[in-house]
């Protein structure tokens, strides 16, 4: 089976129990829904028992072998060579702020840390703390009028001192891509680790680590059909190896679950497999989750460009990030409605049956640059792999509408 298949999504769409109200589902950017296959196996899990990892009975094993199951989810999702290499946490936030956590110790004076205005907080701003903390230098990639983050805003920044780079590959505020590889490239050249957030970019691309050379690439299962758990993953294990995070006494001294504080989440480890199992058979016949990933991005590239187009021939709206096609940005729109806020559209979209979110998503230094950041942020549509263009179009109907209504 190759990624040329086209999805089809009334066959897709009949797997996931949540869809059946009516409403267009245009939300995914916030988190998707799952298909059956996931709540059965959290149910599953839940009946059959389960205990904390490590005891010789059959609860305790089956944990081990949850966690296990996972890592190598999580590793073929993302293109990751070894699950040697997997961090498992309840968020990608929470990993980051781990992360940040073990590095800290290694930085000083003079040293650089590099963030960008592109990025959700969860990663900036454990890395800005950790700075400061050591006595390190922030340095801030700024992004273009249009939202989009330039390659060289990013590497002009990584010199001899830099320690780390933290970029995401896709804005969640705007869908702008960068070009994670180059950013990964220069920060390889001067011996930094690249962080990557891929926790929107993972929703809309079929994700090789290796292939963007990012040395740790955080994505959370929820924004791709999956329970509310997420990893950092590595494309050489060798890396999550020689980082030593704070962690209790007797708690596993070697491998990524030195990292993994507490009990893990094993129902939702296990909706995590069978995510991976429901991308991996997204096409007929299919056994490749990256067959599934590449079908999927496909579908909402077309809807996005759809979407976006729309919103381009409205007069009162005015749309953020760059104009492109899906090389340079994911199907997420952002906008905003002349004489509406960004809270008075959401609602008007609610009523008319479409799920759309308002505010900055967390994207702080971008809402910034764009200056939305204090009077309502943006609304943001997103159509996922199970979107359908009627979903689209009721949409940009309600917003058309919204020219001739008063608030």
């Amino acid at each position: 089976m190759t990624g040329d298949a086209a999805l089809d999504v009334t066959r897709l769409r009949a797997h996931y129990p949540a869809l059946g109200d009516g409403r267009a589902w245009l939300d995914g950017a916030a988190g998707t829904q799952v298909p059956e296959s996931v709540i059965e196996a959290v149910a599953s899990t839940m009946r059959a028992g389960v205990a904390n990892q490590g005891g010789v009975f059959p609860a305790a094993r089956r944990a081990d072998a949850l966690v296990d199951a996972a890592r190598r989810a999580f590793a073929a999702f993302a293109g990751a060579p070894d699950p040697d290499g997997v961090i498992l946490g309840p968020t990608a936030t929470a990993l980051l702020a781990r992360l940040a956590a073990a590095l800290e110790p290694t930085w000083g004076p003079g040293d650089e840390i590099v963030v960008t205005e592109a990025d959700h907080e969860a990663d900036v701003a454990p890395w800005a703390r950790a700075a400061a903390r050591a006595g390190a230098t922030l340095r801030t990639a700024r992004l273009r009028a249009d939202g989009a983050l330039p390659t060289d805003a990013v590497t002009a920044l990584i010199g001899p001192r830099t320690r780390l780079v933290a970029v995401t590959a896709a804005s969640n505020l705007t869908g702008a891509r960068v070009d994670v590889a180059a950013v990964a490239a220069a920060a390889r050249a001067v011996g930094a680790l690249s962080v990557v957030d891929g926790v929107h970019h993972a929703a809309y691309t079929p994700v090789d680590v290796c292939a963007l050379g990012a040395d740790l690439y955080a994505t959370s299962a929820h924004k791709w059909a999956g329970p509310h758990v997420a990893a950092l993953v590595a494309a050489d294990p060798a890396v999550v190896a020689a980082i030593d995070p704070p962690r209790p006494a007797g708690a596993p001294a070697s491998g990524p679950a030195r990292f993994e504080q507490g009990t893990n989440p094993f129902p939702a480890l296990a909706g995590v497999v069978a995510a991976v199992e429901h991308w991996a058979g997204m096409l007929p016949g299919g056994d490749d989750p990256h067959a599934g990933q590449r079908a999927a991005a496909a579908h909402t590239a077309a809807l996005g460009s759809r979407l976006w187009a729309g919103l381009g021939e409205l007069a009162h709206v005015r749309r953020y990030g760059p104009d492109g096609g899906p090389d340079v940005r994911t199907p997420v729109a952002a906008f905003r409605v002349v004489g509406w806020t960004p809270s008075d559209t959401v609602a008007a979209l609610d009523a008319a049956g479409v799920n759309a979110w308002a505010g900055y998503a967390y994207a702080w230094g971008a809402a910034g640059a764009l200056g939305v950041r204090d009077d309502g942020g943006l609304v943001r549509l997103s159509p996922n792999h199970y979107s359908r263009a009627w979903e689209v179009d009721r949409a940009l109907d309600v917003v058309s509408d919204l020219a001739h209504r008063a608030r």
